[in-house]
């Protein structure tokens, strides 16, 4: 499991462990704060194409699916 400071996410860059659409390496652009300010998501750009997703920063902890940093 990745542990991960969801205040620190901002610009941090991801691999995934099984890319699809040859999206594997990416960036987080932005972060989603509820009304507390407190982190609830971010957003995903995809290095290759510059899709954007919007996932659960939460997700990012699964080891399984996302790598710290560009491998």
């Amino acid at each position: 499991m990745n542990r991960i400071n969801p205040n620190k996410l901002l610009l941090s860059k991801w691999t995934a462990v099984t890319p699809q659409n040859r999206e594997r390496h990416f960036i987080v652009k932005s972060l989603l704060r509820d009304d507390n300010e407190h982190v609830i998501g971010c957003e995903l750009e995809a290095v290759i194409n510059h899709n954007v997703y919007r996932i659960d920063w939460r997700e990012l902890k699964d080891a399984a699916v996302w790598r710290m940093g560009w491998c």
